[in-house]
């Protein structure tokens, strides 16, 4: 297991109040990724003690400036069996970490990039597979500075500026190593420097051991140099061939990932309304089978009715009963609120056939007048007291169910 470096509570502590920041200081991350930001910078901290995490103004091509995070320091680079470190600034973009993070490599004032260089451009930007293959969000940091180590091993993007040493004779001749080291940087891309060179005198680099050394070899011929060029060219090319169809297929499945993630969109609305309906209709069925119970409750009252009156109509049809004297009140109050509400129907009765005689002309409409006041005044008191008397049974109602209330308590 890696140990933790030294100062990991001071780092945890800066990333999480930089990535807690509100308003105009905030960084420009999106909630739902400062989390897992935070995690891969702790990780490559654990991993690379060199590289920390800090922040700082990034401008883009367009002039904008913008405070974002980076990760500065070196990472190693073994090369012919010696490691080396090689200096470089790892930026996390606003839209990171869906989208890869932007390397530089950071040469020092004695190092020069070389040129031309297949990962690495002069002005430092670094263009590796692993960078342009990005997948969120299994790609992160740690496996990328391994791919960085591991490009940069193959072919080192950076050697040790040649100084010439301080000679004390006061006519110093012009060295040639000198006029050699400058124009292999303004000319053609210049040889890497053997690791005796170093120990000749030169300075060495702040980030550690930086030249890159060279077997030495007998120099091959021109014809070993074709085909090594146009070796290096065909693989080029079909790096560039694979590389392409890897983006096609990613770009591939993207697209099916989003129509997939709108699929379980649409179905998870879908359940949710289904089982918002069903809900309904379980609710709907229990009210169902309640008012069920309550007509199967009414069946049976009608049909004991029914039985225990089976005599009775029988008798009816025998002997010649007064309709009026077939059904007999329970009580008083009934009994008067049956004489008033038929006294009441008998007068609209009344009314009605005025009505149609006076627009006959049978009754003249003196007589039509004088006996509709008769006859309102009459069902106005009708009326009046049949309100009263449900008010009446009301009460009454009211006193039996409180007189029976004891009961069922007990």
């Amino acid at each position: 297991m890696v140990p933790p470096p030294p100062n990991a509570q001071q780092i945890e502590q800066l990333l999480s109040s930089v990535l807690s920041q509100r308003g105009p200081s905030s960084l420009p991350y999106t909630e739902e990724t400062k989390w897992l930001i935070r995690q891969n910078l702790i990780a490559i901290t654990y991993h690379y003690p060199s590289l920390q995490p800090k922040t700082a103004t990034f401008t883009h091509n367009d002039g904008r400036s913008v405070n974002l995070l980076q990760a500065d320091g070196t990472i190693p680079m073994p090369f012919q069996g010696v490691t080396y470190n090689i200096p470089i600034i790892i930026w996390l973009m606003e839209s990171y970490p869906r989208h890869p993070p932007v390397v530089y490599v950071n040469p020092t004032r004695d190092m020069i990039i070389k040129r031309p260089h297949p990962c690495v451009t002069p002005s430092g930007l670094v263009s590796i597979p692993y960078l342009q293959n990005w997948i969120y969000p299994s790609s992160n940091l740690v496996d990328l500075v391994l791919n960085l180590s591991s490009a940069f091993s193959r072919d080192p993007p950076l050697y040790s500026q040649r100084r010439p040493y301080t000679n004390p004779n006061p006519n110093p001749s012009p060295s040639p190593s000198m006029n050699s080291s400058m124009t292999s940087s303004y000319g053609h891309p210049p040889p890497r420097p053997r690791v005796a060179a170093a120990a000749a005198g030169y300075p060495p680099s702040p980030y550690g051991r930086i030249q890159v050394p060279q077997p030495s070899q007998p120099p091959t011929s021109q014809t070993d140099d074709a085909a090594e060029v146009h070796k290096r060219n065909a693989v080029n090319k079909l790096v560039e061939m694979v590389h392409g169809d890897i983006n096609g297929m990613s770009k591939a499945r993207e697209v099916e990932m989003e129509g997939l993630f709108s699929a379980q969109a649409v179905l998870r609305r879908r359940e949710e309304e289904i089982n918002k309906r069903l809900k309904e209709m379980q609710d709907e069925k229990e009210g169902l089978e309640q008012q069920l119970q309550v007509v199967l409750m009414n069946t049976d009252v009608l049909d004991g009715w029914g039985r225990n009156n089976e005599g009775k109509t029988k008798k009816l049809g025998k002997n010649s009963v007064d309709v009026d004297e077939a059904f007999h009140c329970g009580d008083v109050h009934s009994k008067q609120m049956l004489d008033c509400t038929a006294a009441d129907l008998a007068i609209e009765d009344v009314v009605y056939s005025l009505d149609n005689a006076v627009q006959e002309g049978a009754v003249p409409i003196d007589q039509y007048l004088r006996n509709v006041r008769l006859l309102s005044r009459e069902q106005f008191f009708h009326r009046a007291t049949s309100v009263k008397v449900r008010a009446a049974q009301m009460q009454a109602q009211v006193d039996s169910m409180a007189a029976r209330a004891p009961y069922y308590v007990t």
